[in-house]
């Protein structure tokens, strides 16, 4: 099926492609590109490339973690991706190939306090924090409520211990968190024009004016202001879009650099298909451009910024964090279900909020007066003298954390009927357990007698893919 995007599109972008031009438009008439991105934390790339072998994957260039899926070889083998138990276990994510450049271009490392500003839906997030390997601190933030909450479930089901998830606008993180992150990550709300080959993008087909690309310049310049405010000193950002126009790109960053004189264009590694900046910053090799023709997926604009080491922040240093209050039925809570029910108590300090309980990062910040979702690593709710473990706490364990396990193989019948909710038999101690795929965990049961009880989230029994 060939989805035509608007002429007016077209039109505009033929003075940029030049030659280029009629490959582009030919890709309109091709199928949209499938991706699918290793959850590195649970297990090494090759490993589930072994797994999924009737797909054969083939690498995408600018991410070691990333795979192209050919979308008929996995008709072939009746594999629905989105809606495997590998996924529900958190083994992988479905992304644009394009989608994966973002964070693999910023490239945090272990121990540094990263930002993913404009978080939705999570896919991003879900790579930084494999780059940093559940050290330091991910700060994860959507201005949505509602896509907030996406951002969270899916780094939940990733296994993300290290992440604070935050429903703010730029502004406000700015004013509470000057220069204080090593990395930031603003992939920019856009026009979508980099999305007109999907079939759920008929909003993004019909929505598209000249109006509509210069509304989202402005928003995007602003969310860039916030970005280099929150950054410290020698830190780096990456801004990006999918989005093919001049005006959310090249503009937007030439406008930034002739604001923030402690800010430069940094080098990119670049890739295969990658292509060169245009218009104000042809050329430069802190710009890249992923145009579908070229380099194969959806499409996406990169730059890479550095904030000047001598830089001062324009705005006061943030408050400390307030000493961190567990009560003490909370506590014992904690340590009875993990004597009970661990090999061993995961290490870190507690955070309560009303009767939730968390594992705070090691290096969380000041977050008084904010709509924070999620404070740390989500571990239960607290019913007087016991606690009832969170599904992020299964999934943030190993198959070797649990006392118990009821591990089954993917193709065995009561894995879907443990996903769709349902109880399940099998003989051992009684008590929590963590039922898993193929020694990765879904969820948790709890056992008694013969008879599991189900306790996958009601809200996760009906799964569909997530895409980036």
């Amino acid at each position: 099926m060939t989805l035509l995007p608007p002429q007016a599109f077209l039109d505009a972008l033929a003075p940029l492609l030049g030659a280029e031009w009629d490959a582009f438009a030919a890709t309109y008439a091709q199928p949209p590109v499938m991706g699918l991105r290793v959850n590195t934390l649970k297990l090494p790339a090759s490993a589930l490339r072994q797994r999924l072998a009737p797909l054969n994957l083939e690498p995408v260039p600018w991410c070691q973690s990333g795979f192209y899926v050919n979308a008929d070889a996995a008709a072939r083998a009746g594999l629905r991706l989105g809606k495997s138990p590998l996924h529900a276990a958190g083994l992988y994510y479905l992304q644009d190939p394009s989608a994966m450049a973002a964070a693999a271009a910023l490239a945090p490392q272990p121990g540094e306090r990263v930002l993913d500003l404009c978080a939705a839906p999570g896919g991003k997030s879900t790579h930084l924090a494999a780059q940093m390997k559940n050290q330091g601190l991910l700060v994860a933030n959507e201005m949505v409520s509602g896509r907030a909450a996406i951002v969270a479930e899916n780094l939940e089901r990733w296994g993300v211990r290290h992440a604070i998830v935050t429903n703010e606008t730029p502004n406000r993180l700015a004013a509470r968190w000057p220069g204080v992150f090593d990395c930031v990550l603003v992939d920019a709300p856009c026009s979508g024009e980099g999305m007109f080959r999907r079939l759920l993008a008929d909003g993004a087909r019909v929505q598209w004016s000249a109006a509509q690309v210069s509304g989202c310049a402005l928003r995007q310049s602003d969310i860039l202001q916030a970005a280099a405010e929150l950054l410290r000193p020698g830190g780096r950002l990456v801004y990006s879009t999918c989005t093919f126009n001049l005006e959310e790109n090249e503009r937007v960053i030439a406008r930034f650099l002739q604001d923030r004189s402690d800010f430069e264009l940094a080098a990119l590694p670049g890739a295969p298909g990658w292509a060169p900046g245009l218009g104000p910053l042809a050329g430069h090799p802190g710009i890249a451009r992923l145009w579908p023709q070229q380099a194969v997926g959806e499409g996406h604009f990169l730059a890479h910024l550095q904030r000047h080491p001598a830089a001062s922040s324009r705005a006061p240093m943030p408050r400390p964090r307030r000493a961190l209050r567990v009560d003490r039925a909370a506590q014992r809570a904690w340590d009875a279900f993990c004597a009970a029910n661990l090999v061993m108590k995961p290490s870190g300090a507690l955070l309560q909020t009303g009767t939730y309980l968390y594992q705070a990062p090691e290096t969380a910040l000041d977050m008084e007066g904010l709509r924070v979702l999620r404070p740390g690593w989500w571990l239960g709710d607290v019913r007087g003298e016991r606690l009832e473990p969170s599904h992020a706490l299964a999934l943030g364990l190993t198959h070797a954390d649990f006392q118990r396990t009821l591990n089954l193989p993917p193709d065995d019948p009561a894995v879907l009927a443990y996903l769709h909710g349902e109880t399940l038999t099998a003989d051992g101690a009684a008590g929590w357990l963590g039922v898993c795929v193929d020694s990765f965990p879904l969820g948790w049961g709890k056992r008694g007698g013969a008879v599991v009880k189900n306790h996958y989230p009601k809200g996760l029994r009906v799964q569909s893919a997530v895409r980036d």
